[in-house]
């Protein structure tokens, strides 16, 4: 037999050899469903300055962002819905959404997604119930680290939108 005849005649096995055997079916990972924060209303059913450290909802004061993105994560969403109702429940309440980003690119670039993550923070409080009136959005871009390291973990927590109550 002549060598490319057996070079076709393994080939040829190969193939057939990888037909026969058998496929596994490969299942994606789901992640644990997280288990939605929710804390027993008040007493009278409406939020007080008190609960917004006593509250675990309201405590949580931090949305985080995937790289170069605005959207808001659905594990959020509670975290939302709580501060909407506090606002709803408070009308002389005041926030400041704080926009914020990692290192990376230009400052104007920077700013700009800080304002767009503030944004949707704030457009996420008024579908909740939330007043355009209680809200106030400022981007600092890049300018506040909470993490000066320079690695993935870092930038993950740099890329966030502070709530911060400026009147309660």
């Amino acid at each position: 037999m002549n060598k490319t005849a057996r070079v076709a005649l393994v080939a040829l096995l190969c193939v057939g050899a990888a037909a026969c055997s058998k496929k596994q079916e490969v299942k994606p990972q789901q992640a644990p469903e997280q288990a939605p924060v929710t804390q027993p209303a008040p007493e009278t059913g409406k939020y007080t300055p008190a609960d917004l450290d006593t509250d675990a909802c309201l405590r949580q004061r931090v949305v985080y962002f995937d790289f170069d993105k605005d959207e808001i994560k659905p594990e959020f969403q509670q975290i939302m819905a709580c501060h909407a109702k506090y606002l709803q429940d408070r009308p002389m309440a005041q926030i400041r959404l704080e926009g914020n980003t990692d290192e990376r690119g230009t400052r104007e670039y920077n700013l700009g997604l800080g304002e767009r993550r503030g944004n949707a923070v704030s457009s996420a409080l008024q579908a909740n119930g939330g007043s355009a009136s209680q809200l106030n959005v400022v981007s600092y871009g890049k300018e506040k680290p909470v993490c000066r390291e320079h690695n993935e973990d870092c930038w993950s927590k740099n890329r966030r939108v502070e709530i911060i109550y400026t009147a309660k």
